[in-house]
């Protein structure tokens, strides 16, 4: 698989990254509105450990960005964003985080299992059986218990989800690479080094969310105002772990998102 798209025309002012991880194109639908605007990268990761996917996105930044640039990152990518904004400020005018994972330990503990209560009992024998499957060493096959698992935990995050569009190239999820990179990720949360890692961003920060996502509002809003010298929050209403789906809120981000960019 490659490891980047493009859209719109140059320069490329934007990068949008995706989450997971290994659920590229994930953020394929903001990339092609704000490609209505200015020229927009979707980089793709594709490496399976975390310093893999630090370089990677680093070196697609380096010979395809107008540096520097602005880097949006959703979920994982937000965190992975804000690694390679901490790591390379240079690269960095503004770095804007979408539903970003929470930066504390402490916050992440009950993510699954609202997610998993969110579902109706069948869906939720369904993710268990799903879940066994992926956890099992021997199991031949387990992206597509992922992608699978993926897909009903987006129903669960999603307060009043639009339809999705279907999707001119589809991407394979990688149960791979999610399990290798989050074993080198959570390390970095558990010690707090992640968040330290705040202290060496020179951009403004924006963070948006939503007050459905099972990922905490809390840890993302709190830890990155003690860390970081210009940072601002917003909480949308009606609103889950994907704000470009959103029926209620959808408007509102991309309105924020597009000023930003302005």
């Amino acid at each position: 698989m490659r490891n980047l798209r493009k859209y719109g025309r140059p320069p490329y002012t934007v990068a949008a990254v995706h989450g997971g991880p290994g659920a590229p194109g994930a953020v394929a639908p903001v990339a092609r509105e704000l490609a209505k605007n200015t020229g927009v990268l979707e980089p793709l990761q594709t490496k399976d450990t975390l310093e893999g996917q630090i370089a990677e996105l680093h070196a697609v930044l380096e010979a395809n960005a107008a540096l520097p640039t602005i880097l949006i990152g959703h979920s994982w990518g937000a965190m992975l964003a804000f690694i390679v904004a901490a790591r390379y400020p240079s690269y960095v005018r503004r770095l804007i985080l979408i539903g970003s994972g929470p930066f504390e330990e402490k916050y992440a503990d009950n993510i699954t299992p609202e997610r998993l209560n969110r579902l109706s009992e069948a869906e939720r024998v369904e993710a268990f059986k799903l879940i066994d499957i992926i956890n099992d060493p021997a199991a031949p096959d387990k992206d597509r218990p992922m992608a699978r698992v993926g897909e009903l935990f987006a129903q669960a995050d999603a307060y009043d989800a639009l339809p999705r569009e279907r999707e001119p190239e589809p991407l394979p999820v990688s149960e791979e690479i999610n399990r290798r990179v989050w074993a080198e990720a959570k390390p970095l949360r558990t010690s707090g080094e992640l968040v330290k890692m705040g202290e060496k961003i020179a951009c403004p920060v924006v963070a948006i969310h939503g007050d459905y996502d099972p990922h905490p509002a809390a840890g993302v809003k709190g830890p990155l105002e003690r860390v970081l010298k210009d940072f601002r929050f917003f909480l949308l209403e009606k609103c889950g772990h994907e704000p470009w789906m959103e029926r209620f809120a959808r408007e509102r981000f991309y309105a924020i998102l597009k000023d930003e960019i302005k």
